[in-house]
C-alpha cells in the first residue's frame, strides 16, 4: 500500500502542533494551586442549601471574587474561576448558569443572569497551528437580563440594560437598550419602545 508523502506530513505537522498545545502553560502555578483547592469550594458550594446566598457570596469572595451586596448565586451555579469573576449589587446568577471566566467576567448592578445560561471567557486562536489558549474578558454592564439558555462569548461586551433573549448567541457587542435574539444575534428592538 502506498502512502501518500503530503498526508503523512500533514498528519505529523497536526500532531506536532496538538503536542505543542498540550505542553503549553496555559495557567500560572498559583493558579493551578488555586484551582485545587476551589475544587474543593465549589464541592461546598454546590451542596449549600438553595436559601444560602449569604453563604455563597462569602465563600466566593474568600477565593477573590470581587461580589456586590444583595448578590444572588445559587447551588447549581457552576463558577470555573472565583478570582477571575466580580458582580455589582443585587444581581443574580440562576440555577445551573456556567460562568467559564478563563478571562475576567465583569457583571454589574441589577443584571440577571437566567438559568442554564453560559458565559464563555476562553477560546483558543485556531490561526496558530498550536491552537493557543486565549481568555478575552466578558463585561456585562448594569442592568442587562440575559434569558434562559443564553451564550455570551469571548470578548463581548453587553451595554446597560439590554436584553439577551432566551436560546441567542451573542458574539459581538450589544447596544444599551437593545434586545437581541437568534444565533448569532440580531437586534430586534429597543428595551424603552424606541
Amino acid at each position: 500500500m502506498l502512502i501518500d508523502t503530503a498526508t503523512a506530513k500533514g498528519s505529523e505537522n497536526r500532531f506536532e502542533n496538538q503536542l505543542a498545545n498540550h505542553r503549553a502553560r496555559k495557567y500560572t502555578r498559583l493558579e493551578n494551586l488555586l484551582r485545587v483547592f476551589w475544587f474543593f469550594g465549589l464541592v461546598v458550594f454546590q451542596l449549600s442549601p438553595r436559601p444560602f446566598f449569604s453563604f455563597r457570596r462569602n465563600l466566593l469572595k474568600l477565593f477573590g471574587a470581587r461580589i456586590g451586596r444583595g448578590v444572588r448565586t445559587y447551588p447549581s451555579t457552576h463558577i470555573y474561576l472565583p478570582w477571575n469573576l466580580s458582580i455589582g449589587n443585587f444581581s443574580s446568577l440562576g440555577e445551573h448558569v456556567l460562568v467559564y471566566n478563563l478571562g475576567i467576567v465583569a457583571i454589574g448592578e441589577r443584571v440577571t443572569i437566567s438559568q442554564r445560561a453560559h458565559l464563555c471567557a476562553g477560546s483558543h486562536d485556531y490561526s496558530d497551528p498550536t491552537m493557543p489558549l486565549l481568555k478575552p474578558p466578558i463585561v456585562i454592564e448594569d442592568g442587562v437580563w440575559i434569558c434562559t439558555d443564553a451564550f455570551v462569548g469571548p470578548g463581548v461586551t453587553i451595554r446597560s440594560n439590554a436584553i439577551v433573549a432566551a436560546c441567542t448567541v451573542v458574539v459581538k457587542e450589544v447596544a444599551a437598550n437593545e434586545i437581541v435574539g437568534g444565533n448569532p444575534a440580531k437586534f430586534i428592538k429597543y428595551r424603552d419602545g424606541r
